[in-house]
């Protein structure tokens, strides 16, 4: 199997080239603005930029998405560099992996959904309040209507190893080791369903190695809210200095609505994999103590 990873410097896109490689996979990873460790450049916004590495030679049996501009605000806040990253950039590889006729691997969030009445299933009708989620939400209606053969994998806060380490999860443990004081500002009222990038690569090499189509939300065990997952994190690290304040939603004047009851269930994809087993943040952190 031959695998393009476009934003293979990102968390998701980084994680799957590793557990694909192990799988004895042939894979190609891409950056942007950031070379990570064995990637290559391509420009997504721009096909014909002739420094872009040579898709059409490497002809890859998929191709997988996982480039993305994930910052709810800045988005908010720039909308046209938010359309172009998200929508733009997928309408070009959707063309590209027409061209090569393989399969497009497109990431989504749980932002297409208004957090009304989450932890939500693939039935549940989109209804995004931000502009981050409405460009995710067209995105996925390019992929349904444009690309015969896809796959529409559904996530959020997703952690785990990463190169850069700019997760939320990563970042508090990093701070806690160096000994930084942290000053936390959290939502009490967001709640989402943190998954481990790794097991995203897992479950995505399942369903691609066993030709699924359609649209899968991921998730793990955990249901929890910002709070809750700052203090899971805290709690193996008894030395950090850190200042928590809850805060309620409203009172945080963020540029961008949030879903407050959000996050996503899994019972799709465990029906097609009963025996898979997600791992959780505490197994994340005990493993990296």
């Amino acid at each position: 199997m031959k695998v393009l990873i476009a934003g293979a410097s990102g968390l998701v896109g980084g994680n799957c080239m590793q557990y694909f490689k192990s799988q004895g996979w042939d894979v190609v990873g891409t950056y942007f603005s950031y070379p990570a460790t064995n990637t290559v450049f391509y420009d997504t916004l721009n096909p014909t930029n002739p420094e872009n590495f040579d898709v059409q030679a490497y002809s890859p049996d998929v191709i997988l998405h996982c480039g993305a501009l994930t910052h709810v605000d800045y988005c908010e806040q720039n909308e046209l560099e938010s359309y172009e990253k998200t929508v733009v950039s997928t309408q070009n590889l959707i063309k590209l992996s027409n061209e090569l006729n393989c399969i497009f691997i497109f990431i989504s969030t749980d932002y297409i959904f208004d957090g009304k009445v989450g932890p939500y299933d693939e039935n549940h009708l989109p209804n995004p309040l931000s502009i981050y989620g409405r460009h995710k939400l067209e995105a996925e209606e390019l992929v349904k209507s444009s690309c015969e053969r896809n796959v529409i994998l559904r996530i959020t806060n997703v952690y785990g190893d990463e190169e850069r380490g700019k997760n939320f999860v990563s970042r508090i443990i990093d701070q806690a080791k160096n000994g930084q004081h942290l000053t936390l500002k959290l939502p009490v009222d967001q709640y989402a369903t943190p998954i481990n990038a790794a097991d995203i690569a897992k479950a995505l090499y399942l369903l691609i190695k066993d030709g699924h189509s359609g649209v899968f939300n991921i998730a793990s065990t955990d249901y929890m809210n910002r709070v809750q997952l700052a203090q899971t994190i805290l709690k193996y690290y008894p030395e950090a200095s850190y200042d928590m304040i809850p805060m309620f939603t409203k009172d945080m004047n963020q540029p961008a609505a949030r879903p407050l009851q959000g996050g996503l269930k899994s019972e799709k994809f465990l029906a097609l994999y009963p025996t898979f087993v997600f791992s959780n943040v505490d197994d994340y952190l005990r493993r990296n103590l």
